[in-house]
């Protein structure tokens, strides 16, 4: 007789971090990368110069700095599901308006403000927040794997989008990615995302086996308390002793914002929020103007991107395996060290070798920071208030955001060239990979707070 064939169940999460990575694919792949070969096409059609075109991605960080800090409460308040879908819905339409716009104006619009909301909303700290209150120890990986499909996007997305502008023109790329996302984008939301962490449905973060054992005697607020059921009080303080075996206390914003740790990890990441976006926006106008080829081009690009596939997951890796909190300011430090010393070699050396190495050095950098920086706020603050948290740290990020790609291309208008900035970001990576070694672990709070939204 034949025994039928149980499989194992998936813990609910790993479905939240797959759709997770889908959306950050697409929807990066479109906005962060893919208007790196958009720019040229774009700019040259509607007649823009590269400081006016650059302007449009500024836009949308510059609403990122409001939007993230409401986004990050409105999750931890809400549950990140709706607001995903709400994100997910404005990238989609924007893409498809894109292949309509005619103006500046227009274009600052539809790829400013309309995509800039849409990713802003769905893409970044929802995200984070959605996989950080599903995972504890296994966080690191959790995160790798959403950042790993985030640089896929310019792996496999960006060399799409520059073979479709190439076939159909720009406007059918920007169509053919807001149909994608709409169709496949939408529905992943609906069916993989909840709005509660995995205690108000009977699940210990990782999907970790359940403790009957009697819990330890937490407070909770008068306020809340009425808000839970008594099951889902237990599950709740089984939750945070499973993440008190990692050292993980539960901060309040304000706990959080009076701790020097806090600050010192906005600063670094103020520096990555100034070299990254400006990179990834010239990168293919950098190249194309050396006499590569756009399609080439887009590909060396892809290489950058390439090797910060397996940085990424390889951070999140021994994210998970590191057993002190004061271990990560030293992986974030020389990683980003990695990033400057990749862009210094070419400025030395301006051959088409060392622009191999630059992008080599900086994309290993560049993908494990991204996975081990979230991580390490995690670890630092808790999952009460992480979305509140990492959408403030976003908020001062904002103003670096926005001025670094539009100083690049002022800096190519004015002298022909990319290289005062390109110098002026290696410095700048340098001085980030000596301070967050100043970035210690936050004494825990007097009075911890309690994760029950």
């Amino acid at each position: 007789m034949n025994k039928k064939i149980r499989f194992p169940k998936i813990y609910f999460g790993w479905w939240t971090v797959l759709a997770s990575g889908f959306l950050a694919l697409w929807g990066h792949g479109f906005n962060a990368y893919g208007i790196s070969a958009l720019f040229k096409p774009i700019a040259s059609e509607l007649g823009f110069s590269r400081t006016l075109t650059s302007v449009a991605a500024s836009i949308g960080r510059l609403e990122g700095g409001f939007e993230a800090p409401l986004s990050g409460w409105i999750t931890d308040r809400f549950g990140p599901k709706w607001i995903v879908f709400f994100g997910t819905f404005l990238i989609s339409l924007s893409l498809v308006m894109m292949y309509f716009i005619n103006s500046l104006w227009s274009f600052y619009v539809v790829w400013g403000i309309l995509l800039g909301t849409g990713v802003n909303t769905a893409l970044a700290v929802p995200l984070d927040t959605a996989i950080s209150k599903w995972f504890v120890k296994k966080r690191g990986v959790a995160l790798s794997i959403k950042w790993v499909f985030s640089g896929a996007s310019g792996a496999v997305v960006l060399p799409l989008i520059a073979w479709l502008i190439t076939v159909l023109g720009w406007r059918s790329a920007c169509l053919i990615g807001g149909l994608v996302m709409g169709f496949v984008g939408l529905p992943l939301v609906l069916l993989c995302f909840k709005t509660y962490p995995p205690e108000h449905y009977g699940f210990l973060p990782d999907g970790a086996k359940i403790n009957d054992e009697k819990t330890a005697d937490y407070d909770i607020s008068p306020k809340r308390d009425t808000k839970v059921s008594q099951e889902e009080d237990v599950m709740i303080r089984k939750g945070i002793e499973y993440a008190a075996e990692v050292s993980e206390v539960e901060f309040t914003f304000w706990q959080a914002f009076l701790t020097p740790a806090f600050w010192l990890l906005i600063f670094v990441q103020a520096i990555n929020a100034l070299v990254s976006p400006a990179i990834n926006i010239h990168c293919v106008a950098f190249l194309t103007d050396r006499g590569i080829s756009p399609i080439v081009a887009a590909g060396m690009q892809a290489v950058m991107i390439g090797c910060s596939i397996p940085a990424r997951y390889l951070g999140g890796f021994i994210a998970d395996r590191l057993k002190s909190k004061d271990s990560f300011r030293y992986y974030i430090a020389g990683a980003t060290f990695l990033q400057a010393v990749g862009i210094g070699i070419f400025i030395i050396y301006q051959t088409v070798i060392t622009i191999y190495v630059w992008f080599i050095l900086y994309g290993i950098g560049m993908g494990a920071s991204l996975t081990l920086k979230p991580t390490m706020r995690a670890r630092y603050f808790g999952r009460k208030a992480f979305g509140t948290i990492q959408g403030t740290s976003i908020m001062f990020l904002t103003p670096v955001g926005i001025v670094a790609p539009i100083y690049a291309g002022w800096v190519y208008d004015t002298t022909g060239s990319y290289m005062t900035a390109f110098g002026l970001f290696t410095l700048l990576l340098a001085a980030a990979s000596v301070i967050i070694i100043f970035a210690r672990p936050p004494n825990p709070p007097a009075t911890p707070a309690i994760t029950i939204s």
